[in-house]
């Protein structure tokens, strides 16, 4: 599909680091000085971690914005399997948002991205359970393509490879991290690859430390061990995210160290203090920090390759004398450095422009990557603004797309445009009218065509197709690795400036202003004329008669018309089985209602909805996501739905619902036909909770809520006057107040039960909580996604009893994921099983269970 946008030009173009016009960290002269540095620096960094935020942002920082090095961060997974602060996006949603987050961090940092197609399946306590679920070659392959592709000097690890790294994806991203070290140079390895790129020998690997402050903010279970819990019944994990008790890492022989606590007086930072800017990008995690002003050192520990003991590049040459014929273009750089003038930046294109015919001539890769940062430097000096602005925001296919690129000539520069093309849905020539810009003058070149019948929507490139297991599935080898999806359209521009001959490229974005936020730009996407857009993935049948089913039309052009569908697996029925629609104007919604009745017996099934549109059949609904910290993101799920018919039974009826750090609760509690309320302050602190049969706290509630934490006493006088108060998990904080009689929740992550296959036992088998009004047996274990539970407590009360015992493999059974007690007339449950990710998956028993704690009296 995205093939065609990756000519060899282009591929080369990617492994540049991109330029953007606006939101720069440090513009004007600061950006232009940190390019011309950038210029004449050929050393390459590569670090290689499990998620977005394992990074050692500050010796990215050093490096890149320090050292003015080609500096990347290789994060083995997009963070899929995290948690989420800011809303209830979770999985392939959920790598999206802190794929983008970690783009943002790296323009503060000065680094690059790259990733493996793995997926963060979320905590595990074993490299052997990753491995199984990655498959050991298919994400080695993945990191041998980005070292060829990316030719670093150094790799640096983060992580040992050993079970003190606590998470199974920690170890997993340090064992095949050393191993790639050598399969990179290693012809025989991955052969299909040298299609594309050649073998490279990395000159030296090594393993940061975080000793002596220069750190920034830890990522967690980095070189921290996890808190020592209390006393109580069963044993802690092995190996927990870096506990005392977990298998250390060998030490290893010195290999330098990094003044990550310098300040650099041309940006106003230390790179300890960009390491906290730039981490506190991770909205979706909860690391915004104050910046840290502490002086601090980062050392490194060989692991293999060659020796090193003062600095990372000792006896690597890092200037232009390592390419053959590059030994001339290294003191024309050092006298542009030496005489630049942050009030005549223009000054500096003579020397640009002499060095530029010395750097086309060279053949090495890396000399191709220099000659387009030269050219956007030449265009920096020249105050050129070059941009590819779309009209619109989205188009359809058989849609009008209209591009106006514009550059302007803000200097004294003599510009010329003298030509360009178009590279993306089209391979073509742009037509421009060559112009001479004097200052302050600018040339637009306007670009207006057809999009194909048939051209695919713009899904993110690692979404075009369903995961195989717990790996994306990515045909181009050409996309493998890449932080984003190549854009839609993009335009390369022919200038001369100053008499050097400069090539430019723009993807096509489109620019608005947010009257709440400012300026915002989007990149520019290819959207369905109609997308088929279902209110929940799952729809639960709990008896055997009918339930409506919505479908909401959102169109995406004008007068949309045509028939939609729902196509049913064999024994289920809708009524009617299609409707006819149209859509007046673009951005208007219709909904359609079907009536869907399920076979008596119990069973799990698919529905597509299918819309017929301009003789296109449409399968896909429409999602933007939208923060601000970041530009807005589309995707197109499958307009599929998970039909399970279940015998469900429930006797609560009204549900009181506090929301916590964000999740998807509420509306699978819905899917039972139960009325759910949200509650704000105001309810927590004088509303009626009486007339609740059951209340839930959301998952972290108590973490993120203070007005939750301020309203305890009411909530546990509702409980004593015959309320059912359910609490799902809690991270561990010893002043949370959680329930009518102590218990503990230890922070750290060794009490949980990652492995969502374990067994589960019932201590208590005459539990009410597993007999009524359901009856819970094994098989409503089946089936689970991601793992069992989480932040299990350790010790507590004798009031309470438990209900479930599971562990990991090789472990002790746990009972602490669910306690409950009676408290006054009612019913009181903590719970730590992971219903936040159960039941939005449509996992039968979880419901049942789910239903039987809502029903407790």
């Amino acid at each position: 599909m995205l093939s065609r946008l990756l000519s060899i030009p282009v591929f080369l173009a990617i492994l540049a680091p991109a330029q953007a016009q606006q939101n720069v960290p440090f513009p004007g002269s600061i950006e232009i000085e940190q390019s011309l540095d950038r210029l004449n620096e050929l050393g390459t960094v590569l670090m290689i971690a499990a998620h977005p935020d394992d990074e050692h942002t500050a010796v990215l920082a050093y490096f890149a914005r320090g050292r003015h090095m080609r500096t990347a961060y290789l994060s083995v997974t997009r963070g899929e399997g995290g948690q989420n602060l800011i809303g209830s996006e979770q999985g392939p949603q959920m790598g999206i948002i802190r794929t983008q987050e970690l783009l943002a961090a790296r323009k503060i940092d000065g680094a690059e991205q790259f990733f493996t197609r793995a997926i963060d399946f979320g905590f595990t306590k074993t490299a052997s359970e990753t491995m199984e679920k990655w498959g050991h070659d298919r994400i080695l392959s993945d990191m041998v393509w980005v070292i060829r592709r990316y030719r670093p000097d150094v790799i640096v690890l983060v992580f040992s490879g050993t079970p003190s790294d606590g998470h199974g994806q920690h170890q997993v991203s340090a064992i095949l991290g050393r191993e790639a070290f050598d399969a990179a140079a290693d012809a025989n390895q991955f052969p299909e690859q040298l299609k594309y790129v050649e073998p490279w020998r990395t000159r030296r690997l090594v393993r940061a430390s975080f000793g002596g402050g220069g750190r920034g903010v830890p990522p967690a279970g980095v070189g921290a061990p996890g808190a020592t819990p209390p006393a109580t019944a069963g044993t802690p994990p092995a190996g927990g995210r870096g506990g005392r008790g977990a298998q250390q890492a060998a030490a290893l022989p010195n290999a330098g160290e990094a003044d990550t606590g310098g300040f650099n007086p041309i940006l106003g930072y230390s790179y300890q203090e960009l390491a906290n800017m730039s981490r506190s990008m991770h909205h979706s995690q909860g690391t915004g920090a104050m910046r840290q002003v502490n002086p601090g050192v980062s050392s490194f520990g060989l692991v293999a390759g060659e020796p090193s003991s003062k600095d990372l590049f000792d006896g690597i040459d890092t200037t232009w004398n390592r390419l053959p014929g590059g030994a001339a273009v290294g003191p024309i750089l050092e006298g542009a450095i030496r005489n630049f003038e942050p009030a005549h930046p223009e000054r500096a294109i003579p020397a640009l422009a002499k060095a530029r015919s010395l750097i086309a001539a060279i053949g090495d890769p890396l000399a191709k990557i220099k000659l387009a940062e030269l050219d956007e430097t030449i265009a920096l000096c020249a105050g050129l603004f070059v941009e590819a602005q779309a009209q619109q925001a989205q188009v359809s296919p058989g849609g009008q797309l209209s591009v106006t690129t514009t550059v302007l000539n803000r200097s004294t520069a003599e510009v010329t445009l003298d030509g360009g093309r178009v590279e993306g849905i089209w391979n073509e020539p742009l037509e421009v009218k060559p112009a001479k810009l004097g200052h302050n003058q600018s040339a637009r070149v306007q670009f207006d065509h057809t999009v194909p019948a048939g051209e695919a929507y713009s899904q993110p490139y690692w979404l075009a197709k369903p995961p195989a297991g717990e790996v994306y599935q990515v045909d181009d080898q050409r996309l493998v690795g890449l932080a984003d999806t190549p854009p839609v359209v993009q335009m390369w521009l022919r200038l001369t400036v100053d008499g050097a001959p400069i090539e430019l490229v723009r993807a096509v974005h489109h620019r608005y202003a947010e009257r709440s936020e400012g300026e915002r730009v989007r990149p520019l996407v290819v959207v369905p004329a109609v997308a088929v857009n279902l209110p929940d993935p799952v729809a639960v049948f709990p008896a055997a008669a009918p339930r409506k089913v919505q479908v909401a039309l959102a169109a995406n052009v004008a007068n949309a018309t045509g028939e939609l569908r729902l196509d049913l697996p064999a024994g289920w029925k809708a009524d009617p089985q299609s409707q006819a629609f149209k859509v007046a104007a673009a951005g208007e919604v219709e909904e359609l209602t079907f009536e869907v009745t399920p076979p008596a017996e119990e069973t799990t099934a698919t529905m597509k909805a299918v819309a017929r549109v301009f003789g296109r059949d449409i399968a896909s609904g429409m999602q933007v996501i939208s923060y601000p910290h970041f530009p807005l993101q589309t995707l197109f799920p499958p307009s599929d739905v998970k039909l399970v018919r279940a015998n469900i039974d429930v006797k609560a009826h009204k549900i009181g619902y506090i929301m916590g750090a964000g999740d998807e609760m509420p509306d699978a509690l819905r899917q039972l036909g139960l009325e759910v309320t949200l509650l704000g302050q105001s309810d927590l602190e004088q509303g009626d909770l009486a007339r609740f049969d059951a209340i839930v706290a959301g998952v972290r509630a108590y973490n993120v809520r203070t007005d939750l934490k301020a309203n305890q006493a009411r909530l546990l006088n509702y409980v004593k006057d015959g309320g059912t108060y359910v609490v799902q998990y809690q991270t561990g904080d010893a002043s949370l107040n959680l329930g009518p009689y102590p218990f503990t929740v230890p922070g750290g992550t060794r009490w949980r039960v990652t492995v969502e296959e374990a067994p589960v036992i019932f201590p208590h088998q005459d539990s009410p909580l597993l007999q009524y009004p359901n009856h819970i047996s094994p098989k409503d274990f089946e089936g689970w996604v991601q793992e069992r539970g989480l932040y299990f407590a350790t010790q507590w009360d004798k009031q309470y009893q438990t209900v479930l015992s599971s562990h990991d493999p090789d472990e002790e059974g746990m009972e602490g994921g669910e306690l409950w007690t009676r408290y006054g007339k009612g019913v009181y449950i903590f719970t730590s099983y992971a219903w936040f990710r159960q039941l939005p998956a449509g996992v039968p028993g979880a419901f049942r269970l789910f239903a039987n704690l809502l029903s407790a009296k």
